[in-house]
């Protein structure tokens, strides 16, 4: 897929909306419309890059520190207990742009090695307000 029919391209254009979590020159953040938890981030690096494996070496330890950044935000900022980062390339990626899930997590979540249930924020506003939660998170750090 071209970066011009990517949807994730587009949402970093400003063509779709998203509850932006995070901003940066290299990456931008935002709420996944099928959370597998409130709060569930998908970080994507500003340039279109299908896979992890696409991303330049230089561009990996600084999408990793936006991720890191944001696993300590799903605690301070959602009182999740911990987070679950990961990263799907082709096989699974709904996508076809480098995306890393963080997701909050909590003690008996439901999380079971694949069985993810997907939830739904109940409203637009509930799910500004995770963002913002999470942005406020981010710029306390």
């Amino acid at each position: 897929m071209s970066a011009s029919g990517c949807v994730f391209c587009r949402i970093i254009k400003g063509e779709l909306g998203a509850h932006f979590v995070l901003e940066e020159p290299d990456a931008v953040a935002f709420l996944d419309t099928r959370p597998l938890f409130k709060g569930h981030t998908l970080l994507v690096p500003r340039d279109h890059h299908e896979t992890l494996t696409d991303l330049p070496a230089e561009e990996v330890g600084p999408l990793f520190r936006h991720a890191q950044r944001l696993a300590g935000a799903m605690e301070s900022g959602l009182a999740a207990a911990g987070s679950f980062v990961a990263n799907n390339n082709r096989i699974s990626q709904s996508v076809p742009h480098l995306h890393v899930h963080v997701v909050p997590r909590r003690p008996k979540d439901g999380l079971r090695g694949f069985f993810w249930p997907r939830t739904k924020y109940e409203s637009d506003a509930e799910a500004a307000e995770y963002a913002a939660r999470l942005r406020a998170a981010l710029a306390g750090a």
